[in-house]
């Protein structure tokens, strides 16, 4: 998303990385402006960029003067600052609790399961595949037995909670990950994707070994 005028938000990220992706889509379903700057491996090890973080990660959010790296910690940010509904990152301590939950999952098993498994498949690295196949088949069963009987993950509505799982979800089978196992999770996928102004993960491009 782009205006003629120079937007507040910057987001530096890169299409094809899931943390990224949650940012965006969730800038472009509040309908915020924002500059997309892509920041690829050789822009992370700048001077410029590790002094917005110097863990060298994306993304990073700049809000003015506040520069915030963290996926999940950028959604919530987005949702209290912008959000004047209260839905997307509900207040009652329940909802907060299984909000909470669901962002764990994501930064947790959903890290070290399908986007593990799509990083080795892509574009290798260290770590296992195997062992990525294994946590990933754990939690799609998992989520695929809490969606049966519900629409969303945390609760009655779609929260940050649906958008920072989505991303690796969908495109878990660019790492080999089937979804065909898990027919409450392709539900829950489309109708995450049917959510207004939401951009949905991009597919990868790159050869996938057979």
């Amino acid at each position: 998303m782009s205006n003629s005028a120079e937007p507040a938000i910057t987001l530096y990220g890169t299409p094809l990385s899931g943390h990224a992706h949650r940012v965006e889509a969730f800038l472009n379903i509040l309908g915020l402006p924002y500059r997309y700057v892509e920041a690829d491996a050789g822009v992370r090890k700048s001077d410029a960029f590790l002094a917005l973080n110097p863990l060298g990660q994306i993304p990073v959010l700049v809000d003015g003067d506040l520069v915030l790296p963290d996926s999940i910690a950028i959604l919530v940010y987005l949702a209290d600052r912008y959000d004047d509904s209260r839905l997307w990152n509900p207040k009652a301590p329940e909802e907060v609790a299984q909000v909470q939950r669901w962002l764990s999952v994501a930064a947790g098993d959903l890290r070290f399961g399908p986007a593990l498994a799509r990083i080795l498949t892509l574009w290798g690295g260290n770590g296992s595949w195997t062992e990525a196949q294994r946590v990933a088949e754990h939690v799609l069963r998992f989520m695929d037995g809490h969606l049966a009987s519900r629409d969303w993950l945390a609760t009655d509505q779609p929260t940050i909670a649906d958008i920072a799982c989505y991303a690796y979800v969908a495109r878990a089978p660019e790492g080999r990950i089937p979804l065909d196992p898990y027919p409450a999770v392709r539900n829950w996928l489309e109708r995450v994707e049917a959510i207004p102004s939401l951009t949905p993960m991009p597919r990868s491009d790159i050869p996938q070994p057979a």
